[in-house]
């Protein structure tokens, strides 16, 4: 079923069927050269293609690898300079999309737009084409030591495996962000994600779940592992793991699969579109539909309740 945007419902998208997602926890390991990076990631995109998924996702920053026969003793010129690599990264993805005939979530990478550093997300199709989704909300390590600049636009990708979206690592604690894509359909979002402890990584994953919750989707996730000798990027903690919404449909803990953390590892998972589909017309819960778009467009009130004593 297919519902209009200017209709009060959410936009459903038509697609229904198995879909396949394997997401990879990418192991930070220091490395020679561009060719030390290339080897890993074909190496990587080998065993994942074998289990033929229909999408493919690295985690967040993940090429930030390259760092590491880079000199780094300025962070912010380092981090700028590996644009110097964007076009070498896009020739190497876009092959192997179209090699293994699947959709790359290729994590995200440093890019230089415009004399602007943004954090993107870039899509890569079996057909050769590429996309890209900027992260919206950066942290303070990028804003902070990067000096980056955040992106300003949503998207919604319709593949023929469903509608997606891509939500960078923060972007995924914001819940109205997840909301905007889901009322325009999104079956499935991904986040690629780079955290360095286990609090900032459950900070991503609890909000995963919740997302999922609150607007009956799959998520999709994983992380960076490894390590470093440059800085910020010493530690990693990271875990992959596809989440499905918390009904009888689907798995009992809101889990289709999960890593085993800090592990060099590729999760796989198959997710049904029609559970979802239906799901969301006749859950236990269905808080897609039920959002009160009314209530949402009052003022919050603010009432005392106490006289200050004079």
């Amino acid at each position: 079923m297919t519902v209009q945007a200017q209709d009060m419902h959410p936009v459903f998208s038509p697609s229904q069927g198995i879909v396949r997602i394997a997401a990879v926890q990418y192991l930070l390991r220091s490395i020679d050269d561009w060719a030390g990076f290339e080897n890993q990631v074909r190496f990587v995109m080998k065993a994942a293609g074998d289990y033929k998924p229909q999408f493919v996702m690295f985690p967040e920053i993940f090429t930030t690898q390259l760092l590491s026969f880079m000199d780094t003793s300025d962070l912010r010129t380092a981090v700028r300079r590996m644009d110097e690599f964007t076009d070498r990264y896009i020739e190497l993805f876009t092959d192997l999309a179209k090699r293994w005939g699947v959709h790359i979530i290729g994590g995200s990478h440093p890019t230089l737009s415009n004399g602007k550093l943004l954090n993107t997300a870039y899509l890569f199709s079996p057909q050769g084409k590429v996309f890209t989704q900027d992260k919206i909300h950066l942290t303070r390590w990028e804003k902070e030591k990067w000096k980056g600049d955040p992106g300003h636009q949503l998207t919604v990708f319709d593949t023929p495996h469903g509608r997606i979206a891509i939500l960078i690592c923060y972007d995924i604690e914001f819940p109205e962000l997840s909301r905007m894509v889901c009322e325009q359909g999104a079956d499935i979002i991904f986040v690629p994600s780079c955290t360095d402890d286990r609090q900032g990584f459950w900070r991503v994953r609890y909000c995963c779940h919740a997302r999922a919750i609150e607007n009956q989707v799959y998520v999709a996730v994983t992380g960076t592992v490894g390590n470093l000798a440059v800085e910020g990027l010493g530690l990693h903690y990271g875990q992959a793991a596809i989440i499905t919404p918390s009904d009888f449909p689907f798995a009992r803990d809101g889990i289709a699969a999960e890593g085993v953390p800090n592990m060099e590892q590729i999760v796989i998972a198959d997710v049904d579109l029609a559970k979802l589909v239906a799901n969301r017309v006749n859950g236990t819960t269905i808080p897609l539909y039920d959002k009160r778009k009314d209530v949402y467009a009052n003022m919050v009130s603010v009432v005392p309740t106490y006289t200050a004593a004079n």
